[in-house]
C-alpha cells in the first residue's frame, strides 16, 4: 500500500466512524474542497515581500492545516469516483510535459498556448 492509499484509508475510516458519507455527494465535496483551497488563499492574501517570508514562518502550522484540508476533500473525492489519483497525477504530468517543454517554458511563466 502506497501513501495515498494509506491516507485515503485515514480518510475513509475518519469519514466512515461519524456516517457522514451520505452528506458527501460530488457537488458537496466539490464545494468543500473549493472553500478549503479558498482557506490557503486567505494566509496570502494583501502580504507581499517580507512580510509574506515571515508570515509564514509564523503561520507555517496553519497553512499545513489547511493544505491538509484541501489534501483530504481531494482523497475523499477521488475514492468516491474510483479515481486514481496517483496514477491520474502521472497522466496529468504526462500531458503538462508535452504542452510545456522545457526549451520553451523554462524560466517562463507564460500558458502553454502563449509559448512561441
Amino acid at each position: 500500500m502506497n501513501e495515498i492509499e494509506k491516507l485515503t484509508e485515514l480518510v475513509i475510516k475518519f469519514r466512515d466512524k461519524r456516517d457522514w458519507k451520505k452528506f458527501h455527494n460530488p457537488k458537496d465535496c466539490a464545494l468543500s474542497l473549493v472553500l478549503e483551497a479558498a482557506e490557503v488563499m486567505e494566509h496570502f492574501q494583501w502580504k507581499n515581500g517580507d512580510q509574506l517570508k515571515n508570515y509564514i514562518k509564523t503561520n507555517k502550522n496553519e497553512i499545513a492545516e489547511e493544505l491538509a484540508d484541501v489534501l483530504y476533500w481531494i482523497l475523499l473525492i477521488a475514492n468516491d469516483l474510483n479515481i486514481d489519483i496517483g496514477q491520474a497525477i502521472k497522466n496529468k504530468l504526462i500531458i503538462n510535459n508535452m504542452k510545456y517543454p522545457v526549451k520553451k517554458s523554462k524560466g517562463n511563466a507564460k500558458k502553454y498556448t502563449n509559448l512561441v
